[in-house]
């Protein structure tokens, strides 16, 4: 379909007076889009939609609030850090069956205000260009031919994470127990991708596209474990990249024993963590329902972006530390924190709310405190 290349901005008729943001269209620099990543590449631009509404929302409800650079440091700077991880995380979906787009994340990511609001446009479409589904564009048809079923497909073989972080304070259990069933899931759906891809791309289309994205997504929860741990003891020096590196059992079986639901525990002495620096301290996401099976990959999704908030906080408090004024850290940080944490918890509610009936209230679990 034909993709119009106008920026975004979604004013509301009534609240003519408030400002709306204006960002620019991402959809038609992506180029085709193969078969295999339609699915999340609509997901994202859907997603970019919600983005925007959500701060022209913020817009309306903080009229009057902060000072003059209120808007760019609450609002237009946590929307662009939305976009760039949404655009990027599309790049990387395209990626793994085709060239990798190039784009200029900066520009796509960064969003300007209409400041009289309305300026409304096409918001991102819900369709992209479809690749032509096998990945390379050379049409040779190599999955023909060989007979080979899930029986002789190759599994991933991944070094044990759970022995390797030590005991385990009591505030991090839920963490680091979602994050190693999280592993599981990421062995699994590599499993699975090498049996669904079998005969396509070239001799290292499963290093390219399989291999190494699920070392770059175990490094991310290995790192987020470490994080977790490093909040209220002292945080395991972890030969991540060890860990996280999977090889191939070439003709199929040898998967290692899952990681263990439950973690050695560890005292509840803690707080303490590099200098004298604080970490911030968020609710865990506790009392969902039943999640439906349509949902889950979304809700996955999000209760890991959580974690990732969490880590980036971190490192923004480590990395400003003699920054601003009194209130830097909560204008500059916990504020935006908990605009991300909102929105998220809002995207896990109504992921559910799609396919049951949906959870109220997950907002209460979106303001975070310092561990001093």
């Amino acid at each position: 379909m034909a993709l119009v290349g106008v920026g975004l901005g979604v004013a509301s008729a009534d609240e003519s007076t408030a400002p709306t943001v204006n960002c620019p269209a991402v959809a038609g620099s992506l180029g085709a889009v193969p078969a295999q990543a339609q699915a999340e590449i609509q997901r994202n631009l859907a997603l970019l939609n919600t983005q925007i509404a959500e701060a022209n929302k913020r817009l309306i409800t903080s009229q009057g609030e902060g000072g003059k650079n209120f808007i760019q440091n609450a609002i237009l700077g946590p929307l662009k850090d939305k976009r760039v991880a949404t655009i990027n995380r599309m790049a990387t979906a395209i990626g793994r069956n085709a060239a990798k787009p190039q784009l200029d994340v900066q520009t796509l990511a960064t969003c300007s205000l209409n400041a009289n609001g309305g300026g409304a446009a096409a918001t991102e479409p819900t369709e992209v260009p479809a690749g032509n589904g096998n990945g390379n564009g050379n049409g040779n048809g190599a999955g023909n031919g060989n007979g080979n079923n899930a029986g002789g497909a190759p599994t991933v073989n991944c070094p044990a994470v759970a022995g390797e972080l030590g005991a385990v304070p009591a505030q991090a259990q839920a963490e680091i127990q979602r994050n190693l069933a999280l592993l599981n899931t990421q062995i699994a759906e590599a499993n699975k991708r090498l049996i669904t891809s079998q005969g396509e791309g070239g001799k290292n289309f499963i290093q390219n596209a399989i291999l190494g994205p699920l070392k770059d997504k175990r490094a991310a929860t290995i790192n987020r474990m470490a994080t977790a741990i490093g909040r209220n003891a002292a945080k395991p020096v972890l030969n991540v990249n060890a860990l996280a590196t999977c090889s191939l059992n070439q003709n199929g079986g040898g998967n290692a024993a899952p990681e263990p639901a439950t973690v050695p525990a560890g005292n509840n002495a803690g707080g303490n963590n590099a200098g004298s620096v604080p970490t911030v301290n968020c609710p865990d996401v506790t009392g969902l329902p039943a999640i439906p099976a349509q949902a889950a990959a979304e809700v996955t999704r999000n209760l890991e972006l959580l974690d990732t908030q969490i880590a980036e906080a971190n490192a923004r408090i480590a990395s400003s530390v003699g920054q601003g004024g009194p209130a830097f850290i909560q204008n500059a940080i916990l504020g935006p924190l908990a605009d991300k944490r909102v929105a998220t918890l809002n995207r896990i509610e109504t992921a559910i709310g799609r396919n049951a009936p949906k959870p109220e209230g997950l907002e209460k679990f979106g303001t975070c405190s310092l561990n001093e």
